[in-house]
């Protein structure tokens, strides 16, 4: 199967290539990695037996500064891949992940830091009958993050390049559905590259003072949206809604800082209230408590063309029962459709735990 989809992946690529109208430069790469899955929560020991494994296809496009994005970024590349990861565990099974990713590069380019963002289908998820043991991953489709730094020379022989480093990919639902105590796996790769062009233009020179390029505060509002379960297994999925609005600050052309509020209307919560109230836990839950929260947070965004890499730290103002934690972390990708209209895709957590996949539409003004 492996080979098929690795026959697949190329063939589209070549046809991507051979279809593009401008000229553009592409390469592709193949790496296998071995590792270990990190014990970030007590809850999965029993899940790491073994030594996942697996293989990356990467198929990316090349950029030389032609635009100032580009020149600001020291000329980074940007694509898709594929990951096939043996999570070497019966209870887990396989992993099969697509990806948009960016490639960023240091040390004249021998050094390589590269972050992937999409979504992978786990073969052998949670079953209350037949897959119990799996309280990592509760669903077969899971949000997927994957990193790499590696060494790299490109170009060898006729093309072909060596690559070798480490890398970490994460899974995890955001709590779309229980159980999701998640997955870190740890990772050491090595693997060819292959340039598509026998002959690449020269790289341009970053710009003296590029970074420069502070804006007025901007305003805007948000609208979050997905569904989420509770830590009680089986206790039903719900959808949930966040308003929200925000201040930010354009400092320089990489980067914004942000202040926000928003109101939080979770379901899921409201029928965890109740679950603890009728239980029998004796921990002082009446049932009439409020499931809302109001939260204020400061951010960070980090722009790379349209898209902005967001990291956020908030806390709930208003607190009305004890969930998780009264401070929460956000972190995800933001994407500028227009100048005024945004959309993102984040995951909300407490420390290590999440809570809810966020899809949100928003208008800056």
């Amino acid at each position: 199967m492996i080979k098929r989809l690795a026959f697949v992946l190329c063939i589209v690529s070549f046809q991507l290539y051979a279809q593009n109208e401008s000229k553009s430069w592409y390469t592709v790469d193949v790496n296998n990695f071995y590792g270990t899955i990190l014990k970030h929560n007590p809850d999965i020991s029993h899940l790491i037996t073994g030594h996942p494994s697996g293989v990356i296809f990467s198929f990316q496009k090349k950029t030389f500064g032609d635009e100032e994005w580009q020149r600001l970024y020291n000329n980074p590349e940007y694509g898709v891949s594929f990951i096939y990861n043996d999570l070497d565990n019966t209870y887990l099974g396989e992993h099969f992940s697509l990806f948009a990713h960016y490639n960023f590069y240091f040390l004249k380019r021998h050094l390589m830091f590269r972050l992937g963002q999409g979504f992978a289908y786990s073969t052998n998820p949670y079953d209350e009958d037949d897959n119990f043991r799996n309280v990592a991953h509760g669903s077969h489709f899971t949000s997927a993050t994957y990193f790499l730094l590696n060494f790299k020379k490109e170009n060898l022989l006729k093309g072909l390049g060596l690559q070798a480093g480490l890398g970490i990919v994460h899974y995890s639902n955001g709590n779309a559905k229980a159980p999701n105590k998640s997955t870190n796996t740890l990772f050491l790769n090595a693997g060819i590259t292959y340039q598509l062009d026998a002959d690449i233009p020269e790289y341009q020179e970053k710009e003296k003072g590029l970074v420069k390029g502070s804006e007025p505060f901007g305003y805007g509002f948000l609208f979050r949206s997905g569904i989420n379960e509770s830590d009680v297994v089986g206790s039903g999925q719900f959808p949930f809604y966040t308003l929200g609005a925000f201040i930010d600050k354009r400092i320089n052309k990489k980067s914004a800082f942000q202040l926000g509020t928003e109101v939080f209307f979770s379901k899921a919560l409201e029928r965890f209230i109740d679950f603890r109230a009728s239980g029998g836990f004796n921990d002082g839950t009446t049932g009439d408590e409020d499931s809302k929260r109001v939260g204020l947070y400061v951010g960070h965004e980090l722009r790379v063309n349209k898209v902005s890499v967001l990291t956020q730290y908030g806390y709930y103002v208003y607190y009305p029962f004890d969930f998780e934690g009264q401070t929460y972390l956000r972190a995800g990708l933001r994407y500028y459709f227009s100048k005024n209209w945004i959309g993102e895709f984040t995951v909300r957590s407490h420390a290590a735990k999440a809570e809810a996949m966020e899809f949100t539409i928003g208008y800056r003004l």
